[in-house]
């Protein structure tokens, strides 16, 4: 093994690079034919680096949520940020947040977003269709933020509020655990509310047919008429490209039901093309029930899915998406 590894300093430029590794980990180690190893072990990486790729790229966006909570800590902990902006110490911060995301958004995913002239200048009920995550909601508010200086607000399921750390990331972000109530109250101060009435269900169970998820909820539509505003229908293309559930396995879907909590795992963070369309707002009506209200935004949101979202969803097609160049109309 001596010899072969001089022969690999003092020998022939032809010798690889790869045989003079070979040579050399042989004598650290002391196994002979390591190369043998070494190519089983490529192989093996080869074969699977896909199925790895796939479950690791959705920590990526674990990752970035925990970088965003990172620097709310840093910049909370800046006292003169806090007399630059003594009206709201958290502008600086969510303008911050605002553009990371956003970059995010337009770099992994040419993120695009329709029809924010549909946005009330007043306060507006949004009801979106939950994707598996809630990646192309975070990228409509942070565009929303940086073209209108605007904040949405957004119920989320009691379960976020558990998550280690995310405290200060929901108080910036406006997240609330949403009863009637508060979403009520938050509408009556002028802002927006977004939420997703299939909630969770919706996320988990749903698949690439992009069916909606909402059993018989009209709460939000009861809340729409006692704050006396109107409901925007949005809906995301490929939002169900980018990440896929295993919720059609069915062990699955009873454990979520016994205990409701997101077990069902994820794969993908695919950069597919994502486009958030904003459809016309719903007025409000006295004359019209929840039960009324509800139906009419569930087909609202229906036809922005058959008019923005090729049935059944495809990944390949989602990611050549990417390279057209004619934008789809509003």
């Amino acid at each position: 093994m001596t010899g072969g590894n001089e022969s690999c300093i003092a020998g022939p430029t032809s010798m690889s690079y790869l045989t003079c590794l070979t040579y050399i980990l042989e004598e650290w180690t002391g196994v002979e034919d390591i190369g043998d190893y070494l190519s089983y072990a490529f192989y093996i990486l080869w074969l699977f680096f896909p199925l790895v790729v796939v479950f690791v790229l959705p920590g990526v966006i674990v990752i970035l949520l925990y970088v965003s909570i990172l620097w709310l800590h840093i910049y909370q902990r800046k006292n003169e940020i806090k007399e630059a902006y003594s009206h709201d110490v958290w502008i600086g911060a969510a303008e911050m947040l605002a553009t990371m995301w956003d970059g995010h958004g337009r770099i992994w995913h040419g993120y695009e977003l329709h029809g924010v002239e549909n946005i009330p200048s007043g306060p507006g009920l949004v009801v979106f269709y939950h994707g598996p995550t809630p990646v192309d909601y975070i990228y409509f508010t942070a565009r929303l933020h940086i073209l209108k200086k605007r904040r949405c607000n957004v119920v989320a399921d009691h379960f976020v509020f558990r998550l280690p750390g995310f405290r200060i990331l929901l108080e910036v972000a406006g997240v609330i655990p949403g009863p009637q109530e508060a979403c009520v109250r938050t509408l009556e101060k002028g802002q927006l509310l977004a939420i997703a009435p299939g909630g969770l269900r919706e996320a988990l169970f749903s698949d690439e047919m992009y069916t909606i998820l909402w059993s018989d909820r009209k709460g939000f539509a009861q809340v729409a008429i006692d704050a006396k505003v109107p409901i925007i229908p949005m809906f995301t293309q490929n939002v169900r490209e980018g990440f896929r559930t295993l919720g059609g396995i069915k062990i699955l879907r009873l454990l979520y039901e016994r205990i409701r909590l997101p077990v069902v795992p994820l794969y993908g963070g695919f950069p597919v093309k994502l486009r958030t369309f904003v459809g016309e707002p719903i007025p409000y009506d006295p004359n019209v029930t929840a039960e009324e209200l509800a139906a009419k935004t569930k087909a609202a949101l229906q036809a922005l899915i058959e008019k923005h979202q090729k049935i059944p969803g495809n990944i390949f097609r989602a990611l050549m998406e990417r390279f057209q160049t004619q934008k789809k109309e509003d």
